[in-house]
């Protein structure tokens, strides 16, 4: 692939465009021969660009970009080096809004586009926060690892009765109070706790029977969590702290892992457990192999 398909790629997108997110062009999957290094994102009017690795032609690639953004809604280019230490950020075209935010759904979450790697906003998991949506009310819902707390903003916007959110930062739990705010959500019923979720299992438990489970891990996070060993001490301590019907949305998205990991380790721990879909991924995130790709896996606890 060239630049210049790339820049009819962008252009043949340019009318489903509006001030929501969308991934405009997903290297990262595979699709795309000698470009598995960049993604770019349309953001209302700004364009967020990653490099995962360096590119040779990086200052042609910023010409096709900015000749891109003079023929479409985007006035801004942010640019993300992420094979960089410390992954720097800079605007190289415009200015960013000074509370910018990202659209999703009618949900509004905060951004951070000159963080130093995550932007606050995950947008591959739309379709696990509509399923919350959807599957909230009345609800007593837990939110495991629940970083800018997207998910609780989702289950709060369908009805769940109380949300308990977990994290270990501090940080993160705090722009997920302010994305509450910024959704007009009373965040009465609504908790959010800097724990250790491996470590904190009694305090979790107390505020327990939980309805709805989110878990949406980390890969790998240094003392913190490794999938491969630490999934299932989570999923071991399940039946303790469900309800009797309870739903389970359980994510994970290593490459190296596949869908039989969890359901393999939910059969053997959880087994009042049953598997029922995997759900479908954001087209605009297709990949090459879609069963190394995010998967988002919908569980219901059923008893006799």
């Amino acid at each position: 692939m060239t630049l210049d398909k790339i820049l009819h790629h962008l252009r043949a997108n340019e009318d489903e465009l509006n001030s929501e997110f969308k991934r405009l062009f997903h290297g990262r999957g595979g699709l795309y021969e000698g470009f598995k290094h960049l993604s770019i994102d349309s953001i209302d009017t700004v364009l967020s660009v990653a490099l995962y690795f360096e590119e040779d032609n990086e200052d042609k690639l910023i010409d096709m970009l900015k000749e891109y953004i003079s023929l479409s809604r985007h006035n801004t280019i942010v640019l993300q080096r992420r094979y960089l230490k410390g992954s720097p950020s800079e605007v190289i075209v415009g200015e960013l809004p000074e509370a910018l935010h990202v659209e999703e759904n009618g949900m509004k979450f905060k951004l951070n586009l000159l963080s130093n790697r995550n932007s606050g906003y995950f947008p591959d998991m739309k379709n696990g926060r509509e399923f919350i949506k959807n599957n909230s009310k009345d609800k007593n819902v837990l939110n495991l690892f629940s970083y800018t707390c997207a998910f609780s903003v989702a289950a709060k916007l369908g009805g769940a009765k109380t949300v308990s959110n977990i994290d270990m930062s501090k940080g993160a739990l705090s722009t997920g109070r302010a994305n509450h705010y910024l959704n007009n959500i009373d965040t009465k019923g609504v908790s959010f706790l800097p724990y250790n979720i491996l470590k904190s299992f009694s305090r979790i438990k107390k505020k327990g029977p939980y309805d709805v489970i989110i878990i949406d891990p980390p890969t790998f996070q240094r003392g913190s969590f490794e999938a491969t060993k630490d999934y299932r001490k989570l999923i071991m301590k399940l039946p303790q702290i469900a309800s009797d019907d309870c739903l389970l949305l359980a994510c994970l998205n290593s490459p190296d892992l596949d869908v039989e990991f969890v359901k393999e380790l939910i059969k053997e721990l959880a087994p009042s457990f049953k598997f029922i879909n995997r759900l479908k991924n954001v087209p605009d995130f297709a990949s090459l192999d879609e069963q190394k790709s995010l998967k988002n896996l919908i569980f219901k606890r059923f008893l006799n």
